[in-house]
């Protein structure tokens, strides 16, 4: 019942592919948080997703289109509705599954530092042959109408270069305790294993 949260890193992923096994996780109570949606793959060229996708905007109620159906266009709500039409959204099992379900466009702050997975069944790179055409799934939103996608390359930009700086520091601590360790290794003697018997 209290299953660890698990974040997907949607970078290189097939939309369909993603969604299933995303969708059979969630029935199975697993909560899952998806980020970087805007770098989601689709098959295809982008024109004729593009095309695909401007005859989905067409499908409305002719008398009041207010009531629906909805087109969203931020990358992370596309993937959120594909998840969503594969799980029986007006059962309370089905409600309780995609409550389980987080989608961001990008890497927000909670979970930039988080340890991020990739679903082997679902990467293109596995499941595609190489000379298939795909597009990205935030450059298909943003020809048809959404409006952050600079926003979202700036802020994975900064956000690169803070990890970056970060990585490069957790290696010089490293490489710093290895050359202590060496410089002091010699003098240990009997008290080696010890400290590996420790831990350290």
């Amino acid at each position: 019942m209290f299953k660890k949260e698990v974040v997907v890193d949607g970078r290189g992923h097939l939309l369909g592919r993603l969604a299933s096994v995303v969708a059979k996780q969630l029935l199975e109570g697993q909560p899952i948080t998806v980020v970087r949606c805007d770098e989601i793959n689709i098959s295809g060229h982008l024109a004729n997703n593009r095309i695909k996708f401007m005859k989905y905007l067409r499908k409305r109620m002719n008398t009041n289109p207010k009531r629906g159906p909805y087109h969203y266009r931020a990358p992370s709500m596309i993937f959120f509705k594909a998840v969503r039409g594969m799980v029986p959204r007006k059962t309370p099992h089905g409600q309780a599954a995609l409550a389980r379900l987080k989608v961001f466009d990008g890497v927000p702050h909670p979970y930039d530092t988080k340890k991020k997975m990739v679903v082997p069944q679902a990467l293109r790179v596995l499941k595609m042959n190489p000379s298939s055409q795909y597009c990205v799934l935030g450059d298909l939103a943003s020809s048809v109408g959404w409006k952050h996608q600079a926003l979202v390359a700036r802020l994975e930009a900064k956000r690169k270069v803070k990890a970056g700086t970060w990585h490069q520091a957790k290696l010089d601590k490293a490489k710093a305790k290895e050359q202590a360790f060496n410089k002091v290794k010699g003098t240990l003697g009997a008290h080696l294993k010890t400290i590996h018997d420790s831990g350290y």
